[in-house]
């Protein structure tokens, strides 16, 4: 058998304004952009794909099942600009067949600088997904896919009984992402790795005229699924929500072969569709993954690169975490909360300087001309920060 797991990501930074070396407004955040791109997102992406996937929910009778990761700072937004997100969620999450997983509420790189920041972002995102779906994860999933053995066993002390990571060829060797593995040292928690070529098939090449395999059909793609029967036990689909309807438009028929593809799927009687708490429970590990290094996954490289590759980035995360300690002394709040919008991952990746097929990935998601715009921008608005500590 071939049980699908699918995990869809939903993340949306607070973006930044144009922020001069003169300004000393503390209103830092572009609402006016984040609110048209909220909605417009919304209307493309969030609201339909979900009236999809309720739909095969309800259609299948429960045996299609899905797991959402939706950042903090994304469900704030939502519940400014487009609440009606939060409804369907909502919605959807009474089904029952709908997993939510945990993660730092900022989508930050906190794990790489603060271990206290971390754990306290963690907690407020779980309360946070108590609140609106009560549910309580027992699955982690860091910023980007982030992982090494060292948060999987910081992970693993929390309480979690799995953590998600990316099928990366270089820690895996010949071994197969379509199993169960544990981490060295962390025996209770159990690592569910992503098959990053069939998850990619969908979330990058779908409407690709120049790949091989075009035009994917659910047809086409349950046969890749089925051929995994006797080589693994499941198959990981980690994909951003995006992809429907907003990285892959509505014209391709990205839609349509996600109503497909359940059917297509279950034509087999040996396939189903399972959660990660599903998995983690269905399957005992096939062996350990050794992961001392970063990984993400994130471009060719598969590491922190994308964020922390260049000496702007460094510098700019450097910086950024150096206040942690005196901002918390403080106790103002809403600085606090400032302050925790920009460890947001996006930030760091917008000042990238990467080029060739990966530079170009990098330009369609930033909102600045130039990575050091972007660098120059953050800075600014960082000085103004300090400048409220001081104060």
């Amino acid at each position: 058998m071939a049980s699908v797991c699918f995990y869809f990501q939903i993340h949306q930074p607070f973006r930044l304004r144009r922020y001069s070396v003169f300004d000393t407004d503390s209103h830092y955040f572009d609402e006016h952009n984040n609110a048209e791109i909220m909605r417009k997102v919304a209307q493309k992406c969030y609201l339909p794909a979900t009236r999809l996937m309720l739909d095969n929910i309800r259609r299948h009778h429960g045996k299609f099942r899905i797991a959402y990761s939706i950042s903090g700072v994304v469900l704030e937004q939502f519940e400014l600009y487009a609440p009606e997100v939060i409804d369907i969620l909502k919605e959807i999450a009474a089904t029952g067949c709908v997993e939510f997983l945990d993660e730092t509420y900022s989508h930050s790189l906190a794990f790489l600088y603060s271990r206290e920041e971390f754990r306290t972002q963690v907690d407020l995102h779980r309360q946070k997904i108590k609140q609106l779906f009560n549910q309580e994860p027992r699955v982690f999933r860091n910023t980007e896919l982030i992982y090494n053995n060292d948060l999987a066993h910081f992970v693993s002390h929390m309480g979690y009984d799995g953590i998600l990571a990316e099928g990366a060829d270089n820690i895996l060797g010949y071994r197969s992402p379509n199993f169960v593995y544990r981490p060295p040292h962390a025996p209770r928690i159990k690592l569910l790795l992503k098959n990053y070529r069939l998850s990619d098939d969908i979330a990058f090449r779908f409407s690709n005229h120049d790949w091989e395999q075009f035009p994917l059909t659910a047809e086409k793609f349950a046969g890749w699924i089925n051929q995994i029967n006797g080589h693994g036990f499941l198959c990981n689909l980690f994909i951003d929500y995006e992809t429907f309807g907003e990285h892959q438009w509505a014209e391709t028929g990205i839609f349509e072969f996600m109503k497909h593809l359940p059917d297509e799927i279950l034509k087999n009687p040996h396939n189903n569709f399972m959660t990660p708490s599903q998995v983690i429970d269905s399957f005992d590990s096939a062996g350990e993954v050794d992961v001392p290094h970063m990984i993400s996954w994130a471009d060719t490289e598969r590491d922190l690169s994308a964020w922390l590759g260049n000496a702007m980035q460094s510098n700019a995360a450097h910086e950024l975490y150096k206040l942690e300690g005196p901002l918390k002394e403080k106790g103002d709040a809403e600085l606090l909360a400032d302050w925790r919008k920009l460890t947001t991952s996006d930030h760091f990746y917008y000042m990238c300087t990467k080029y060739w097929a990966d530079g170009e990935v990098h330009k369609y998601f930033s909102p600045y001309e130039s990575p050091y715009d972007s660098y120059i921008n953050f800075m600014n608005v960082l000085d103004n920060i300090q400048t409220r500590l001081r104060e």
